[in-house]
């Protein structure tokens, strides 16, 4: 099964725009003005993306540029999303603890074969998930520290680092972040059935086949959520990303 680019698809996507649209309206929710935003930006981006990965599959080094630039992408979304763009740098560290030990381990052991056919939708997929992951540690533990000022300055009252205080304000930030990914991971055959799987179903696959590739992406995301997290809410700690008005609250 395909879906080709024909007015039916071009009806199915209006119709689901329109829909998401009336239940805004309905329930209040305010989104309208995104939604056609976000439709129209993946219809766009998808298209010319296409395009551009026919030629990047065509060879290893071009795989490999594409793979970067979307690694760009999602250093900077995710920074601009938790209002930390100068901490720059450090989101690109942690994010690459996440993304690079998965990619190494799949290709060294090869579970995969390196060249631009695997290597696009494998690095897409986990960078995709360390971008969330770190958006969801640093909004958590950002909204967190907001409220808890006052136990922050307790902790450095009686002489504790501001990581420790940190450390001891923000226990559980890191850890809820994993949290939705490894709850796919539980209930994955049972509750979804994620993308992996039916893209491998779709394009021929064996069940058996779609399974193997499924389990890979979910403990490949599971493995590197854990990295990118742990070393993003360390980064908080120690104040190397943070916003400029935790900057100033969070004194050493």
């Amino acid at each position: 099964m395909t879906v080709q680019p024909t007015w039916q698809l071009g009806l199915a996507l209006a119709l689901l725009v329109l829909f998401t649209l009336v239940v805004s309206r309905l329930g209040e929710l305010r989104i309208g003005r995104q939604t056609v935003v976000a439709a129209v930006r993946a219809i766009v981006q998808l298209s010319v993306v296409s395009v551009i990965i026919v030629g990047a599959l065509q060879h290893l080094w071009t795989a490999l540029l594409f793979v970067v630039v979307m690694f760009v992408i999602g250093v900077y979304t995710t920074a601009k999303r938790v209002g930390v763009a100068a901490c720059w740098p450090w989101v690109s560290l942690a994010m690459a603890a996440g993304i690079l030990p998965v990619l190494v381990i799949v290709y060294v052991t090869g579970t995969a074969p390196l060249n631009g056919l695997s290597l696009i939708p494998i690095a897409g997929i986990v960078i995709g998930n360390m971008m969330t992951a770190h958006t969801l540690v640093a909004r958590n533990s950002f909204t967190h520290l907001r409220s808890h000022l006052g136990e922050y300055e307790a902790g450095l009252s009686l002489g504790l680092s501001r990581a420790d205080s940190i450390r001891l304000t923000d226990p559980d930030s890191a850890r809820d972040a994993t949290m939705p990914n490894n709850d796919q991971t539980r209930t994955v055959g049972l509750v979804t059935l994620p993308g992996a799987f039916i893209g491998v179903l779709l394009g021929g696959g064996s069940p058996l086949q779609a399974g193997a590739a499924q389990v890979l992406v979910l403990l490949g995301i599971m493995a590197g959520q854990a990295a990118t997290v742990a070393v993003a809410h360390r980064f908080i700690e120690h104040a190397r990303i943070v916003t400029p008005d935790l900057r100033l609250a969070l004194h050493p």
